[in-house]
């Protein structure tokens, strides 16, 4: 009689590795050097060891960091007074069918027009692929979504709406595109990574930290497909 943990064959290994989804991490790298909202000194993360094993301590390291650097998720209370906290948005609103829309052709911002060609339908999750996921710099003159579109995506009811960008709009006074897509409840994930993703439907997967009480969190972002 034989006793144990079932092992499984080599053979069945492939076919369970094979059957498993392409795994796209979106994330960007939290690092003292990354790029951060118009390159402000301020805004730079920062990792101090605080002890280590010279000291005959374990090795141990301290991170401070703004709570919208890299990817993160904002909540309302970031653009609207009194508006709710990062704990407010269940996992279920993070998780689940997504879409990679390819406007990488967008030069200066995208607009109700660009976005009507793509037949947005009520509850998507939608992820903009623009330029800026080709660079590792801060662009000061990065591609955001126009206060029209943004009003055109509140109106058709989607879930989320995600950009490549650290913010989802610039250069327009009392922060509209935020604000409507808010008021809208519309989730707003910044500072993804699309370079490697090609346009087409996924599964996402955002975990952000879980915090309370607070404007946005920092999150890891991945997404699920062929």
């Amino acid at each position: 009689m034989s006793f144990g943990c079932p092992t499984r064959t080599n053979k069945r290994l492939e076919v369970e590795l094979e059957l498993m989804p392409k795994i796209y991490d979106i994330s960007m790298t939290i690092e003292e050097g990354m790029q951060v909202w118009k390159n402000y000194e301020a805004k730079k993360p920062r990792i101090e060891n605080v002890q280590n094993h010279d000291q005959g301590k374990p090795h141990e390291s301290l991170l401070t960091m703004n709570v919208h650097t890299g990817t993160h998720v904002d909540a309302p209370l970031h653009m609207l007074a009194g508006g709710e906290t990062i704990e407010t948005i269940s996992l279920e609103r993070l998780v689940g069918p997504a879409r990679v829309l390819d406007l990488t052709h967008a030069k200066e911002c995208i607009t109700k027009e660009d976005l009507e060609l793509f037949a947005i339908q009520k509850g998507e999750r939608i992820l903009l692929k623009t330029s800026s996921s080709y660079s590792e710099e801060f662009l000061l003159d990065f591609v955001f979504l126009r206060e029209d579109g943004a009003r055109y995506l509140a109106d058709i009811g989607v879930g989320l709406v995600a950009t490549d960008a650290l913010g989802i709009e610039r250069a327009q006074a009392e922060y509209p595109t935020h604000r409507t897509l808010m008021r809208g409840d519309v989730i707003i994930v910044e500072g993804l990574r699309l370079k490697d993703v090609p346009a087409g439907n996924y599964t996402l997967v955002i975990a952000p930290l879980k915090m309370t009480g607070i404007d946005a969190a920092p999150a890891r972002a991945l997404l699920l497909g062929d």
